[in-house]
């Protein structure tokens, strides 16, 4: 792996999945690259990888590299926090029994076989959003529009057409940044300039191709969800998950599948640390369980680095 100097020279482009409270691994394998002494010219992200994205850029052109790993876990803190208010509260026993996985509370149960027997519209009509105040605590646009800044990209996917569409720089507001996070089971679409949006990893997972032009040299790619699962979902939600996953995952191959020749693409897996959660898992923000993916993500980054480094 290249040195600061030699990346910045290079044009290193960073792309981030999301993945719900899973998006703790993706900040943790972030903040190992950060703190290797990567630069990134560009970054497109989709859902949690969104807000990482954009706190990453605030925070960068703050304070640089310390400014951007700061941000990034005051947005965690944050979301911590938020979630110690969750409707779905876990015993210290049931913590201790189940672990990450919350499919043994009862609140989550209910919740759960509501959301299939009830449409988003239906439950909340007026759209309320838990994010939309952390959201608007941590985007600050003047911050965005700063010259020299990493370009930075945030996709969603248009409902009616399923097509994906990139916002960028100035246009990045706290709706864009609900809509790429629009799980349509859970929150109603998310409409913006008369259009209605869904998460952004339903037609870009995250989108490559704002990152090409100009054509980089090295592509990060850090993955927030895994690529395979051992095993037959049986539940209605891990077979609706399993489903989600594997249509996310191939827009992305596809679009692997065409980088061009000369690009050097340095994927972060994320299968050692995810493949085996429970699918509940992606909504526990406990603050230990987020750490635990914190230190997951960049353990699994010093993997990339090093094979990276001895392919060089």
């Amino acid at each position: 792996m290249r040195s600061e100097s030699a990346t910045e020279a290079a044009g290193a482009v960073l792309a981030l999945q999301g993945g719900s409270a899973h998006g703790a691994f993706t900040w943790g394998a972030l903040d190992r690259f950060l703190e290797a002494g990567l630069r990134f010219d560009a970054v497109c992200g989709v859902s949690a990888g969104a807000f990482l994205a954009v706190a990453m850029v605030q925070g960068f052109v703050e304070n640089g590299t310390s400014g951007a790993r700061a941000a990034m876990r005051r947005l965690w803190d944050s979301i911590g926090a938020a979630g110690a208010m969750s409707l779905v509260q876990r015993s210290p026993l049931e913590r201790f029994i189940y672990g990450s996985d919350l499919s043994s509370n009862v609140m989550w149960a209910g919740l759960e076989t509501t959301m299939r027997l009830f449409s988003p519209h239906q439950l909340n009509p007026l759209g309320h959003n838990p994010l939309r105040p952390l959201l608007e605590d941590m985007l600050r646009p003047q911050l965005l529009r700063t010259p020299g800044a990493p370009r930075l990209y945030v996709g969603v996917t248009d409902v009616e057409t399923g097509a994906p569409v990139i916002f960028s720089g100035a246009e990045i507001t706290v709706d864009v940044l609900l809509a790429s996070a629009c799980l349509p089971l859970i929150f109603p679409a998310v409409e913006i300039g008369g259009r209605a949006y869904w998460d952004g990893a339903y037609s870009g997972n995250p989108p490559l191709w704002p990152l090409l032009t100009p054509m980089p040299r090295d592509l990060v790619l850090i993955r927030g969800q895994p690529e395979r699962r051992r095993g037959v979902p049986r539940t209605p939600a891990e077979i609706m998950n399993r489903l989600n996953e594997i249509a996310c995952h191939t827009v992305l191959e596809t679009e692997l599948s065409a980088l061009p020749a000369g690009l050097r693409l340095l994927a972060v897996d994320a299968d050692p640390a995810l493949a085996d959660l429970p699918i509940s898992s992606k909504f526990n923000t406990d603050a230990p369980f987020l750490m635990e993916l914190f230190q997951a993500g960049r353990q699994a980054a010093g993997r990339t680095l090093a094979s990276a480094g001895s392919r060089t």
